[in-house]
Parts: structure tokens; sequence; C-alpha cells
């Protein structure tokens, strides 16, 4: 074989990746987007807002309402409702006393959905929500259930949910990326116990990696080395760049290696961000009546709110996947006072993000999801006093909402035991919600699948998922 071939090169580096498992890869950033966007009838949505909220909400004390756990008060949970299941080493060997919520509930909308006194803006949207209190998972540490919710794996390494729509699905803007990740800066009450987050949770995985998601910075450029450096003209960097990828085709040429390709379209989108980015992210031709419905928080860069009204604009411009991940869930302890600073950060927001979408016409096409990777116990930690307690973590059951995109408003799905500790009524595993999102936007949660190892790869995994289809309006 001659080694100087060009070709021979490229026929060396195709049987080198096979063997690694990295040529299906290469193959698979050559199928159709299309045929795999076409495979259901018109699309409910065009965009998903996620709202992740990393560290777990207590579900007992936002959503689901049991006013009759007042009477169990500090007494055991009966071992015909926990059935011996598995608990965490912060729980383990030690007596599981009932601690009913602090915090008051009332009715809201016109089905009078039960919500807590702590999110009075989300609740006047409350006829836009569909609050399913049935959401379940395995994972009972945070790692594994966060990058399982993310990712649809509690092992690392698999595709991202807006990298698999980026993939599955392809760009509405080309000038700004298909999947956008803020992660909030500010947080009044999780000042403790604040879970790490990975570029992993929205990374691409065995997909190529121009479908993972661009992370956006809380200070200086919202996205790194995105301004030129001094001394360096908008014109000269077009040069450089159009020599950049000169050479970098040529070198496409002699190896076949496609994720040079996708290192020249980046660059491209750089380039054209260099534009895009500073318009989306410059808020003063916002009204003074949008800024004050987000809150004050709006104000601070990397806060929730202006994460939220943020998204919005994405929206405006073709962004198909928006994640947000507000962190300091975690309440081991001193919950009340935590949770009220939790609520204060993402009520307001989250409440105007659905409004505004609404008033713009926005929100039938864009799906609003808001959950964290599991819920928390009806038993407590702490002190076990009634306005000064914790939760451990609770995968069993889980509560999150929906609103938008196709979804059925002013309806919760879904039930808890009458202590909010296992599923009694309609389950709702992440797989589900994954195959719902899904189906949402157009695709067969059974059809997008990318080949990796020998196995079609797929979001939902390969376990039993369904769509949920008793919540689609």
């Amino acid at each position: 074989m001659d080694q100087t071939n060009p070709l021979s090169q490229a026929r060396r580096q195709f049987l080198k990746t096979s063997g690694m498992g990295l040529g299906v890869t290469a193959l698979g950033s050559l199928l159709p987007q299309n045929a795999i966007a076409q495979t259901n009838k018109a699309p409910h949505a065009k965009h998903v807002i996620f709202l992740f909220m990393a560290g777990a909400p207590s579900l007992v004390d936002l959503f689901d309402y049991k006013p009759d756990l007042e009477k169990q008060f500090k007494k055991p949970l009966p071992e015909s409702i926990s059935q011996g299941q598995r608990v965490t080493a912060m729980t383990r060997g030690k007596e599981q006393l009932v601690v009913p919520s602090m915090f008051k509930f009332n009715r809201s909308g016109e089905n009078g959905l039960w919500m807590s006194e702590l999110l009075p803006h989300l609740s006047k949207q409350s006829d836009h929500l569909c609050i399913l209190k049935s959401l379940n998972t395995n994972a009972i540490n945070h790692d594994p259930a966060k990058t399982f919710v993310c990712t649809g794996s509690e092992l690392p390494g698999k595709a991202s949910m807006g990298a698999w729509l980026s993939y599955g699905l392809g760009a509405i803007n080309k000038d700004l990326p298909d999947f956008i990740v803020l992660n909030s800066a500010f947080w009044t009450g999780g000042t403790r116990n604040v879970q790490g987050l990975y570029s992993r949770l929205w990374g691409s995985g065995f997909l190529p990696s121009k479908y993972q998601g661009v992370a956006f910075q809380t200070n200086g450029d919202p996205v790194l080395f995105l301004s030129n450096p001094k001394g360096v003209a908008s014109d000269v960097r077009r040069r450089m760049l159009d020599a950049a990828g000169e050479l970098n085709r040529k070198h496409m040429a002699e190896i076949g290696d496609h994720e040079i390709e996708t290192t020249i379209s980046q660059q491209e989108m750089a380039f054209r961000m260099q534009t895009s980015v500073p318009e989306l992210t410059d808020l003063s031709q916002e009204s003074k009546e949008t800024l004050e419905a987000y809150g004050p928080e709006v104000s601070k860069n990397g806060s929730f709110a202006r994460n939220c009204l943020l998204a919005r604009r994405m929206v405006e411009r073709g962004v198909r996947f928006i994640q947000l991940f507000h962190r300091g869930w975690d309440h081991h302890s001193i919950l009340p006072k935590q949770l009220r600073g939790q609520a204060y950060d993402v009520d307001q927001a989250s409440a105007a993000l659905i409004q505004d979408l609404d008033q713009r016409g926005l929100l039938d096409d864009t799906l609003i999801v808001f959950a964290g990777e599991f819920g928390r116990t009806v038993y407590g930690q702490g002190k076990l006093a009634r306005d000064d307690y914790g939760r451990d973590h609770h995968p069993r059951c889980f509560s999150g909402w929906l609103a938008g995109g196709g979804i059925k408003g002013g309806i919760s799905y879904g039930k808890t035991d009458d202590f909010s500790y296992n599923v009694a009524e309609n389950p709702v595993a992440v797989r589900d919600l994954h195959a719902t999102l899904l189906h949402q936007l157009g695709i067969d949660y059974q059809k997008l699948s990318f080949p990796f190892q020998g196995l079609d790869q797929k979001l939902t995994g390969v376990e039993p998922a369904r769509v949920v289809t008793e919540i689609l309006s």
C-alpha cells in the first residue's frame, strides 16, 4: 500500500476509527435529517425550554397537597408504605419520621389546581400548566439522576436531549446555535448543598460534536473568545477564518474525519455569533413592563429571571432547545428558609416566561418543562420541627409541570399515595417524559436513533417508554 497516497491514508483512518466505534458516528452524521424529522404528522412544538431544577425540589411542599399528613407529624412512616425501599446513606439505619409541609396550599385557575403559597405568580398561570405528580426514576443520588434526566442514561457519555433534537431536526436559525445552555449564577435560598454541573449534561456524546449545547457565560463575553483579540479587526478575522477553512478542507479530503467538517461549520458559526449574540443579549429594547414582569432579579447577569427573558428572546430568534439550570434545591436541612429563597428565584420569572410567550403568540409552539432529577421524602431530616426540617432524596415519585407546545393546561396528571411516597395512579417515568417531548416536536422516539458500539442508541434507551397521550391537547 502506498503510504503517501491520500486515499490510502483515508482508508487507514476509516478502518482505525471504525474499530474504535467512531466510524459509525461519522457515517451517522451523513444521514438525512429531514427523514428523521418527518416521522410524525406536523409537530405541535418547534422549541423547548427546559427549566431544570438541579438538586430536586420538594413535591410535598410545592405541588403535592397532603393535608391529612398533619395527623402524622413525627410518626414513623408505615412499613406498608416504605416497603423496604432503598434509601440513601443519610437515612439508612435511622427512623423515618413524617414531617408535613409547613406551607399553605391554595386552589388556583378554573380547575382549582392545588399549589403552594410559595408560588403566587405561577399560580396565576395555572390554566396553562399540566402538573405531573407521578414522575419517577431509578437513581437515588444526584449525579446519575441528573445525567439520566438530561441524557436518558445514568452513565456518562450519552447524547443530551438538546443534542438529540439538534441532530434530529436541524437548525432554524443559522446565526445562533440550535442548543443553548444557561446556568443561573445567583440564587437566594440555595446556599448549601449546591450540586455540581458538568458539560456532559449538555454534551453530544456519541453524536457529532456540532450538536452539543453552547453554554453562555454569566460574566464577560456570553460565549468564550467571542470578541476579537485587541488589534484584530473583523476583516482580518474573516481572512484568518478563510485561510483556516481552506487548510481544514484539505485535511478533510486527506483523512476523511468528519469532525473536521464540524470544526469548519462551528468556526463559521462563531464568526456569525459575533453579531447575533450581542444583539440577543442586549435587553435595552425590552419594555419597562416586560422587565418588571420578570421581577427585580432580571437586572442581574446570570440570574434565573434574566435567563428566562433570554430564553424567550432565543425562541423568537429560532433557537431549538434552551436549557436553564437552577441549582440549590438540595434541602436536607432548614428547608423552609431555603425553599422560600428558591421559590422567590423561579416563581415570578417562570410565570412571566409563560405569559410573555403567550402574549407574543409563541407559547403554542414552545414546550416549557419544569422538573428536577428526583423528589424529596415525606419523612424529615434535621431538627424535625414544624418550621425547620429537611428532606432526603426520593426517586419513587416527584412533581414537575409542562406548559405550551400542545399540552393540556389547567390539569394535574398522576397521583401519589397518602404519604406522597409511591405513585398510586398514572406513573410517568423519565423515559416517558422524553418520549412525549420528542412526540410533540414531531419525532417518533422509537425511530430517532444513532448507531454506536453495535447498538441503535436512543434517547429513551432500550427499556419500554410511552407517549403520555392523556396530557396532549
